[in-house]
């Protein structure tokens, strides 16, 4: 070390250096610790702002214990460094959780929702770092004006990743229950006798013959967006007279009735390798909104239809009232697992029942006149 100069401070000493100003001190702290004495730089004079009075108070502090010398402040951070890098964080949560679940539906969803709301509140942290008060501070502030079924897929979105943590051995969970909220998500879109006419044209004179008989279909069995896209030759058994299902909502697998109206659609279709219905390479369709939108627009139907999972809809509500279906076959037919999930379209049947009861009523009021 160059020569070193001493302040009327106790252990505190300076060296001659050049900083990006030109010359200037450069002090240094000597104390014991534990028997050992300990030198070692306090600051420079300008970069610094350092002074020998300034040097003293951090060799007081330190000789208390009231601070980490500069090799223990390393050591600290080093620590601190592999502590985070060992951390199971939410967001590490994620990226395990993204990457070992392929083919996940609802992955692209639920990446805009992490990034957009999860990973901004609780990126950095470890599931049972998060409180109650970060989940009201995230539904308060993050997903103010948002609707309940956003801020309900957000919140279970959270729970999924840490209960996939759980899982694999590789976090601990939340320290407190997460509540849902509760969402009313019953709402069924269905369509009048005129608008399902200019439906129906408009599907069996579009040119694009693909998604009109994908759509005809929804309307023929119920089926769901995502069985359809992964719908395939081999799952139709036109002897049989069955769809199989391939892991409904992923549930197990299951089988439908190829009704007549259904089969005149796929004996009609243009036989593909492996998917039925296809893009103009052949290969399965990924997106389809844009077409589907055109066909709403073109049927003139209400802005808010949904084109597919509407036609679900017009197909369990038209079955329900029609008083010749009941309720568990309608179960069966929607691949519904909860009972709870078909009635919603239970009001209709009421419909025909309250209709059936009012025959009753005329005969033995006639009978009476």
């Amino acid at each position: 070390m160059p020569e070193r100069f001493k302040t009327k401070y106790p252990g505190v000493f300076y060296i001659e250096g050049t900083g990006t100003r030109g010359p200037e001190k450069i002090y240094y702290i000597a104390y014991r610790k534990d028997g050992k004495l300990i030198e070692e730089k306090a600051g420079r004079q300008h970069k610094d702002a350092m002074t020998p009075a300034k040097a003293a108070n951090k060799r007081a502090r330190r000789i208390e214990g009231k601070e980490l010398s500069n090799k223990e402040r390393r050591e600290a951070e080093k620590a601190a460094r592999a502590a985070e890098a060992g951390k199971m964080t939410v967001t590490r949560l994620w990226d395990l959780y993204e990457k070992n679940l392929e083919g996940l539906k609802s992955r692209a969803a639920d990446r805009s929702r992490f990034e957009k709301y999860i990973k901004p509140s609780f990126g950095t942290k470890e599931p049972q770092e998060i409180l109650p008060l970060d989940i009201d501070r995230l539904q308060r502030k993050t997903l103010i004006g948002k609707s309940p079924q956003t801020i309900k897929h957000t919140l279970s979105l959270l729970r999924r990743l840490v209960r996939y943590g759980m899982k694999k051995r590789v976090c601990q969970g939340l320290i407190f229950d997460l509540d849902m909220p509760v969402v009313d998500n019953e709402v069924i879109e269905t369509l009048s006798k005129e608008q399902l006419k200019r439906l129906l044209q408009v599907l069996h004179e579009n040119e694009d013959i693909q998604i009109s008989h994908l759509m005809l279909l929804a309307l023929y069995t119920g089926m769901r967006k995502g069985e359809l896209l992964k719908l395939q030759w081999k799952d139709i058994d036109f002897e049989s007279g069955f769809i199989r299902i391939r892991s409904p909502k992923g549930k197990k697998s299951t089988e439908i009735p190829l009704n007549q109206a259904a089969r005149e659609i796929l004996e009609k279709h243009p036989r593909g390798v492996d998917h039925v219905f296809t893009n103009s390479r052949g290969d399965g369709f990924k997106e389809i909104k844009k077409r589907v939108e055109a066909i709403r627009t073109a049927a003139k139907l209400p802005e808010g239809f949904r084109p597919l999972h509407g036609l679900r809809h017009v197909y369990a509500s038209m079955l329900a009232s029609s008083g010749q279906v009941d309720m568990y076959t309608l179960q069966r037919l929607l691949t519904h697992k909860s009972f709870k999930t078909t009635q919603r379209y239970a009001y209709l049947r009421d419909e025909v029942l309250k209709a059936a009861s009012e025959v009753a009523s005329d005969i033995f009021r006639g009978v009476g006149k």
